[in-house]
């Protein structure tokens, strides 16, 4: 019997060595590497030069330039079975790429920027397969699209992370099809538990296999990469053996001693369960006994949940997860070797539904349920969700980054699925997003907090304050309230479609405030009109970390999350200065403001 290790921690720990970046430096983690692919320490892209990204000296990012002649594909010197993959990744306007998942399954890279209905071929969809023996109109099959749009501009970066499940065999026989378990585009859910038939069209094989390369296409498109973090799960996952359990009577909220108490029944059992003969109705404890056999030491990360009650587990007789309510978590180091490992479980909540469910995660070992029920029993709330499939207007709370509540907020809805929300208290546009409108759950379910949720791909726009002041000279500090400003929300009109123009006075200005979604649905633009006042009047288009000229009147914003294009500035000219560690981008109003948000 080989002891469990000295480190025994709770709550949640990073498994030791889990994730490996590829060294995007030496190149080293990819076979030989083609011209094709270049390294670059920045990227950039022009809208309007298409399939063409400009590159800047250093090294920390690869870049893939097909037009150069040579087109061959990037592949990894490692092979994977299970994998998960992060990355970030920049399209150029117009390009096509790909990621093969052992060289055979394509998530699809492509610059969908201004698609309103994603198809399996556009971005980060799950290409189609392809036989030549069909009917035309019939040779593709058995793509997935994307559940909805969640890309963003070219020459952005755009934040990407696949859970991949290899093909099962038993010898050469498959016996279970890939998957795509879970895949996130900048932040949103976009396939979940795809299964993969078959490779897709365009894979280095049709034989599928446990095993193989990470592959980028090569032969499309220009495309840039960088962070890329992989976790390669190859390792065995450890399992129960000898499973026994004894079944108590009564209402158990702290671990009994078990020399004092005389079990209603004591079975052997095929797999953790609470799926027991005879449960008493409402009160009992479980106590599971059985070996944990080990094939890989290391650091392992358990989450007991047990619906209605508490739950424990000890290994080697060390307790790894206390005996606490509902969900808990614990870590401890193990050998390999087979360990003995007791599982407690406790119902003493009357209405709730018997449930325990243990998942283990560990070195090379993706999380998994080791027990028998796949979920906890729960009573979440179905959600409630507002679709806009016309312009929609829906006033709520809204939390943003850093804690803060805009109280008065006003979501916006279109059927071109942009979206924003404005902050009435300082006629300030807080955040645009693309995808579905919005999840209202929090503001209806049970006693209702007020607050909704933007659905999609969000874009903040900074903290609230007032867009408009009046400063003594360029170096004057914008102000962080409307203390002295003369500011008056006077709500907002409808035109004939039903989009709203906020109004407002400030400064003994009429100020009247309209965002409208681009033709091309490349993002928002926002008209500013003001009427009297005072002069020496600015809008602040934005306030961020970064903020850098791209081309006449171009701006690429925060380190190259999305741009603002300055349409009509009114004869006045733009200036970035510098103000509390951050940027400004400033205009000079007189009576109108024309900018576009591109993301």
């Amino acid at each position: 019997m080989k002891k469990t290790g000295l480190l025994i921690c709770l709550g949640f720990v990073h498994l030791a060595n889990a994730q490996t970046k590829l060294d995007l430096n030496t190149l080293t983690d990819f076979k030989p590497v083609a011209s094709n692919w270049r390294k670059a320490g920045a990227v950039w892209a022009n809208l309007d030069k298409k399939d063409t990204l400009f590159l800047g000296p250093g090294s920390g990012i690869i870049v893939n330039q097909p037009s150069s002649g040579v087109h061959q594909d990037l592949n990894t010197s490692f092979t994977h079975g299970d994998i998960d993959i992060e990355l970030d990744y920049m399209m150029a306007p117009g390009s096509n790429s790909g990621i093969y998942l052992q060289g055979r399954y394509e998530l699809q890279l492509l610059d969908s920027w201004e698609v309103l209905n994603p198809r399996s071929s556009d971005n980060c969809g799950i290409y189609e397969r392809w036989d030549d023996s069909k009917p035309e109109g019939q040779k593709g099959y058995d793509g997935h699209a994307p559940r909805l749009n969640a890309s963003k501009a070219p020459g952005t970066w755009q934040h990407l992370k696949i859970s991949f499940q290899a093909p099962r065999f038993e010898g050469s026989t498959k016996i279970e099809n890939a998957k795509m378990l879970r895949v996130e585009l900048n932040g949103v859910l976009i396939h979940e538990n795809v299964e993969l038939s078959g490779p897709t069209r365009g894979p280095v094989s049709q034989q599928e296999v446990a095993e193989d390369a990470l592959r980028i296409q090569g032969d499309h498109g220009t495309v840039a990469f960088r962070n890329i973090m992989v976790n390669n799960f190859n390792k065995k996952k450890p399992s129960l053996s000898a499973l026994n359990y004894q079944l108590y009577k009564g209402n158990f909220k702290t671990e009994p001693d078990f020399k004092a108490l005389k079990p209603l029944a004591s079975k052997p059992i095929a797999q953790l369960s609470s799926n027991l003969d005879n449960l008493p109705a409402n009160e009992f404890l479980v106590r599971y006994s059985g070996t944990l056999h080990v094939e890989e030491a290391g650091l392992y990360h358990f989450t007991l949940t047990g619906s209605g009650g508490n739950g424990s587990i000890r290994i080697n007789n060390n307790t790894v997860v206390p005996f606490k309510q509902a969900t808990n978590t614990g870590s401890v180091e193990l050998s390999a070797g087979d360990i003995p490992i007791q599982v407690l479980y406790s119902k003493y909540v009357d209405w709730a539904r018997p449930s325990l469910t243990l998942n283990v995660k560990g070195p090379g070992i993706r999380e998994f349920t080791m027990s028998k029920e796949l979920n906890p029993a729960g009573n979440d709330a179905d959600p409630v969700l507002v679709n806009a499939t016309e312009n929609t207007i829906l006033r709520s709370f809204m939390d943003i980054p850093g804690g803060k509540r805009i109280v008065h907020a006003v979501n916006v809805g279109t059927a071109e699925k942009i979206h924003y929300t404005y902050d009435m208290d300082n006629g300030f546009l807080v955040q645009v997003w693309r995808g579905n409108f919005l999840d209202a759950t929090p503001m209806w379910h049970s006693r209702g907090d007020g607050s909704s949720r933007p659905i999609g791909v969000i874009q903040h726009l900074g903290e609230p304050a007032l867009s408009i002041q009046q400063l003594i000279n360029s170096n004057d500090p914008w102000k962080s309230d409307t203390s002295g400003s003369g500011f008056r929300p006077r709500g907002y009109t409808l035109d004939e479609k039903g989009r709203p123009a906020f109004k407002y006075l400030l400064l003994g200005s009429q100020v009247t405030d309209a965002s409208r979604v681009l033709d091309s649905r490349q993002g928002i633009q926002r008209s500013i009109s003001v009427t009297a006042g005072k002069e020496r009047l600015y809008f602040r288009v934005v306030s961020a970390e970064q903020i850098e000229e791209k081309a006449n009147g171009l701006y690429q914003i925060n380190h190259q999350s999305y741009y603002i294009k300055i349409d009509d500035s009114g004869g006045n000219k733009p200036m970035i200065r510098d103000q509390n560690g951050k940027k400004e981008l400033l205009v000079p109003i007189n009576n109108k403001l024309i900018y576009s948000i591109l993301f």
